[in-house]
């Protein structure tokens, strides 16, 4: 399949199914055949529409009157992204997107996109003055909760930012090589300041890749590992550890001596996770299959000197490289994530050894899910201490957003 045909069958497995986009389009791709250019294409084509959904339908909206099938919406979809956001030369964008409708919706299709450049200027001027939600493509509800949370000019960033590709990071793997050895033998990456194993690039070596010298990893991940700052021969969990990033860090903190147990409740996210711990090198982990949600939650009842809960939660922090979550929300997901989290935490908590340290976090940005939890654990666990917390806000900070909180067992 082409490039473009890839885009419109993953749009069309998107609406049908309850699969998450990058699942889609990653399965798709493994049997397309495509070069590696034509493969980044097809993903920045799928990305690029579900980014815009909003703004995309209003344009076809002022466009077309009356019904249309899903498949001629999503060419148009597809036509219009390339027209107006992509800027492909008229011609190639107008002829290939055609060419994936039937015989029978050719015509149409080809009249809408003709008649999209001609109002090219009108549509794009109609487009400023929509508000954040249409223009920005997000659902009015994470706008009007993102204005209260945020205000004006945080929600307009926060909207814009997320409708932006987001950066590929990665993290020299020191139990591998020294930082400084690899930016030695790398010198076309930088260090970020303040996070000297982290580094932005627009591709990655594959062969340092292979040979787990480098995990691809934001930066704002670190934060948490940094404040639990768990120290060599020490006993520590990782509650919700999958697919191994934050574990590997924990190991490297901890100079691969002592133990870890890292553990999830999903039995493929754990094989995946043990594949990257063994190309890391990490030797101190012991992988777990573990519901926290079930009433045996630890069945070992082990203590542990250091615990990372790092929770499932909405993930409003990494909506730049989870595009289709803000389509999966809904504004219950809030309340219900947070009842979620606290039965995990109330579990995970039996496992801390008095005197013990447990960092909660999240990557997302919703005071439900962030700062209420901890109020509440606070309230329930008078043997609990906050000292200290942290948010990384993506509009604010530049990485992606996240959540750390530091609570100490009092002995």
């Amino acid at each position: 399949m082409a490039a473009r045909a890839v885009a419109l069958r993953a749009l069309r497995e998107w609406r049908r199914q309850e699969r998450f986009a990058d699942a889609i389009i990653h399965e798709l791709l493994e049997d397309a055949g495509l070069s590696e250019s034509d493969r980044a294409f097809a993903r920045e084509l799928f990305y690029g529409v579900l980014r815009n959904l909003r703004l995309l339908d209003f344009w076809i909206g002022l466009l077309r009157e009356g019904k249309l099938d899903d498949t001629s919406r999503d060419i148009l979809r597809l036509g219009l992204y390339q027209l107006f956001m992509l800027r492909t030369a008229a011609h190639a964008a107008v002829h290939e997107t055609v060419a994936l409708a039937t015989k029978k919706n050719r015509g149409l299709i080809n009249a809408v996109l003709r008649t999209a450049q001609r109002r090219a200027t009108e549509l794009e001027r109609e487009a400023e003055a929509q508000p954040l939600s249409i223009h920005f493509s997000h659902p009015d509800f994470l706008i009007a909760r993102w204005s209260k949370n945020f205000g004006e000019e945080g929600v307009a960033a926060m909207a814009e930012l997320n409708n932006r590709p987001a950066s590929i990071y990665a993290r020299v793997n020191r139990l591998k090589i020294a930082s400084e050895e690899f930016f030695a033998g790398h010198p076309q990456y930088k260090p970020i300041p303040d996070r000297p194993d982290f580094f932005e690039a627009d591709h990655l070596p594959s062969d340092a890749l292979a040979a787990g010298l480098l995990y691809v990893q934001d930066p704002s991940t670190a934060v948490a590992c940094e404040m639990l700052d768990p120290q060599p021969n020490e006993h520590v969990l990782d509650a919700c550890a999958a697919p191994g990033g934050k574990t590997s860090l924990l190991a490297q903190q901890m100079k691969n001596r002592g133990a870890i147990l890292a553990c999830d409740r999903d039995g493929e996210r754990l094989n995946t996770m043990q594949q990257n711990l063994d190309r890391l090198g990490v030797t101190i982990a012991t992988a777990a299959k573990v519901d926290w949600t079930r009433a045996s939650g630890n069945q070992r009842k082990e203590q542990f000197d250091r615990i990372l809960l790092d929770v499932p939660c909405s993930n409003t922090g990494v909506m730049r490289r989870r595009v289709d979550v803000r389509w999966r929300l809904n504004p219950d997901d809030f309340a219900r994530m947070q009842k979620r989290q606290l039965a995990i935490a109330r579990k995970v908590i039996e496992s801390l050894k008095p005197g013990g340290v447990l960092v909660y976090s999240t990557c997302s940005i919703e005071p439900e899910e962030n700062e209420e939890v901890v109020v509440q654990l606070l309230n329930e666990f008078k043997d609990l201490q906050l000292l200290e917390q942290k948010v990384i806000t993506p509009f604010a900070d530049g990485f992606d957003g996240a959540f750390a909180a530091k609570l100490a067992r009092i002995r």
